[in-house]
């Protein structure tokens, strides 16, 4: 009895842990995105989550620990839309289709996670490079566009010319365009990017962008 009492107190100890962890991080990507990482403040984190920022330090091991686990964790958010996609089920204009809505959508309701990656990207991602998990995850959305492209080849239907790089590249910066530069395009044109009317058109014409690009022949072809 004394046994199992002291599995379910070990139990519930994880569980309390793990709910102070996702907590924190929650915290700690909004002030991240908010403040940057030298204008982050741990202290701040540690008052809006109850805790300590001696007990973020035992779980993260520093700031730069727990900046890494909140890039880890935006990136792993993405990711598991992308592998949520059952492309096999699709045909290849389907599945390509499917692939850049869903990062749109994800992108374009996800602010937090495009703020983040710019300010790595203003750091030249010397703390993304640190974090394996990134690096080895992020090949999953190459891998998923692969496996489309190199269908809709071989059925004759994409050109083959174009890789999947190419192609992340391009729903990429369609996606993050519409959050990163949403303000200075909104006080030049007057026009938000963001209006919640516009956003059934931008995700159809992301996916159609994409399509013709694939089913469409090169210049040099011509």
């Amino acid at each position: 009895m004394t046994d199992q009492l002291g599995d379910v107190t070990e139990v519930g100890r994880t569980r309390r842990a793990a709910r102070t962890q996702e907590d924190i991080l929650e915290v700690a990507t909004a002030e991240f995105a908010a403040n940057g990482y030298a204008g982050a403040r741990v202290d701040e984190i540690a008052a809006r989550t109850r805790t300590t920022k001696r007990m973020i330090y035992y779980y993260f091991a520093s700031k730069e620990g727990l900046y890494l686990a909140v890039l880890e964790r935006v990136y792993a958010q993405i990711r598991r839309v992308e592998r949520g996609i059952q492309i096999d089920e699709l045909s290849p204009h389907e599945a390509l289709r499917t692939l850049a809505e869903a990062t749109y959508d994800h992108h374009t309701t996800h602010q937090e996670f495009i703020q983040l990656v710019s300010i790595e990207n203003i750091h030249r991602a010397e703390h993304l490079r640190l974090s394996e998990t990134i690096l080895r995850e992020n090949a999953t959305a190459i891998t998923l566009l692969e496996q489309v492209i190199d269908r809709g080849v071989r059925e004759g239907t994409f050109r083959d010319d174009v890789d999947a790089l190419d192609v992340h590249m391009m729903i990429s910066a369609y996606a993050c365009f519409h959050v990163a530069n949403r303000h200075t395009f909104a006080a030049i044109f007057k026009r938000d990017m963001l209006d919640p009317s516009l956003q059934a058109s931008h995700r159809r014409l992301i996916g159609d962008m994409i399509v013709a690009t694939m089913t469409g022949r090169s210049a040099g072809a011509l």
